[in-house]
């Protein structure tokens, strides 16, 4: 981890020549070997950390692109070295960004207040007026849902388990988003409340809000074009695109939705699939599987099915 100072004179003044201003020039801490020169045309509010910006993107097609920071406000916000943030047409807010990341053309990105992430959102599964709720969070697997969601004969047993879930949340809860190191968010609408592991690959989507994306180097994630998620828990090596839209959804390990599938209230533990068709209110147990535009599951609980 890089040792922080405060800017210099010098470095302030070479910052103001490059487009760029600040609430108060005090609040801003850099890495010792920070220099000025890729920092131009952004607005500095907040407390804000800054790492350095040595190194260089390849990019598809061949370009290379030198980390940097321009045309963006950025409030409260530490930010790792070597990063592209660049052209954020509202502001990012309240985010810990870690090295190597790179952000681009994004709306608006920020944390509200303290948030859970997706943790503790209540889903109603298996019955769409209640009575069968699983609260997600996430270490979330099929057989404590499987459990919570049946076993409420067992009231003590359901307490205590809610209990684990709420303690697990609590120590959760943070009024700072993190972007882990390596994440890729290009071309997004709004973000709100969302936490993203390293690796993270979200390009395109339309709106991300109160969510953990639990990507990580060896089985990122990737979120693609349209797509809209609230309130929702995504697992390593998974994918989200082509126009899903999910609302109150955990989505396990390697498990791919897409092709403008919808769903709400569902759980799709891992290696479900997901394409063209609707889930209200599923259990969708490991390996199920549901590629037809006519397909609604409702209110079931599946697993290795091919519907």
């Amino acid at each position: 981890m890089s040792d922080y100072r405060q800017l210099t004179t010098q470095e302030i003044k070479a910052l103001k020549d490059n487009g760029c201003s600040a609430d108060n020039w005090a609040n801003i801490e850099v890495a010792n070997k920070f220099t000025p020169h890729y920092v131009s045309n952004t607005k500095f509010s907040g407390k804000i950390r800054l790492g350095v910006l040595d190194n260089e993107f390849k990019l598809s097609g061949g370009l290379i692109k030198h980390s940097c920071i321009r045309h963006a406000t950025i409030h409260n916000c530490d930010i790792g070295d070597d990063v592209v943030i660049e052209n954020i047409q509202n502001y990012i807010a309240n985010y810990t960004i870690g090295r190597n990341c790179f952000i681009q053309n994004v709306d608006v990105m920020l944390v509200k207040d303290l948030s859970t992430f997706g943790n503790g959102v209540k889903v109603s599964v298996l019955n769409e007026t209640g009575g069968r709720d699983v609260y997600i969070h996430n270490k979330l697997s099929a057989h404590f849902a499987y459990i919570y969601s049946l076993y409420r004969h067992r009231p003590l047993l359901i307490e205590n388990m809610y209990a684990m879930i709420e303690r697990y949340c609590n120590k959760y809860a943070s009024d700072k988003g993190i972007v882990g190191e390596s994440s890729t968010i290009v071309n997004v609408g709004y973000i709100e409340d969302v936490n993203f592991g390293t690796h993270s690959k979200i390009m395109g989507a339309m709106m991300l809000k109160n969510g953990t994306i639990n990507s990580n180097k060896y089985a990122p994630v990737k979120v693609g074009r349209n797509v809209i998620v609230e309130d929702f828990i995504i697992s390593s090596d998974s994918r989200v695109e082509s126009g899903a839209i999910l609302k109150r959804c955990f989505v396990g390990q390697a498990c791919v939705l897409k092709q403008n599938y919808s769903a709400s209230d569902s759980l799709f533990f891992s290696n479900s699939q997901g394409m063209n068709g609707e889930a209200s209110a599923v259990f969708a147990g490991p390996f199920t599987v549901t590629h037809h535009k006519s397909t609604l599951l409702i209110s079931g609980m599946f697993s290795f099915m091919n519907a």
